[in-house]
């Protein structure tokens, strides 16, 4: 026990009395944040986009995997050099089309942690279904509805004055 703090003994407590620091009570610093300090910046989040040169590489390697692949299975069978190219190469042009038609888009399930660009394609896809599915335009904006209510909460009470204006010449004109 040092300095008056915790228990004089341990015993029927159901604990060791070892005393330790309370290191969830820290105080905040001014000088580092982990939020950004203005709203505006905050409330346009944009989403990280994946770089496109590096999505077509990847399935490019993926094509040459499955070529070699196939390479070796067919020299593990003892096929002629020429029949294994062949094949490869039409595996390849297989394949390669397919990359170009879109098939096969990305499975975010099956992808790893450090994957950053499959996996942000992967939630720009999730979001376009999402907002496709929930009917909300492209150029939606957060809170315009508010803005679309308080700008014909505005109109209407521009509206009052005016009519107000009117009656009140047309009440002291003799």
């Amino acid at each position: 026990m040092s300095s008056n703090v915790g228990l004089t003994t341990p015993r029927g407590s159901g604990t060791s009395g070892y005393v330790q620091r309370n290191l969830s009570h820290l105080k905040p610093r001014d000088n580092i944040a982990p939020y950004p300090k203005d709203y505006d910046s905050f409330k346009t989040y944009k989403q990280r986009q994946p770089d496109k040169e590096i999505l077509e590489h990847d399935r490019k390697r993926e094509v040459e995997v499955k070529c070699l692949e196939l390479r070796d299975k067919l020299e593990d069978e003892e096929v002629d050099e020429e029949e294994i190219e062949r094949q490869v190469d039409e595996l390849r042009v297989k394949l390669l089309d397919e990359m170009k038609r879109g098939a096969g888009g990305v499975n975010a399930r099956g992808l790893k942690p450090h994957q950053v660009h499959e996996l942000a394609a992967a939630k720009l896809a999730e979001s376009e279904r999402l907002r496709n599915a929930l009917k909300i335009s492209a150029d939606y904006e957060e809170g315009s509805h508010w803005r679309k209510q308080s700008e014909k909460k505005e109109r209407k009470r521009e509206m009052r004055e005016s009519e107000y204006a009117s009656r009140k010449e047309r009440d002291e004109s003799p």
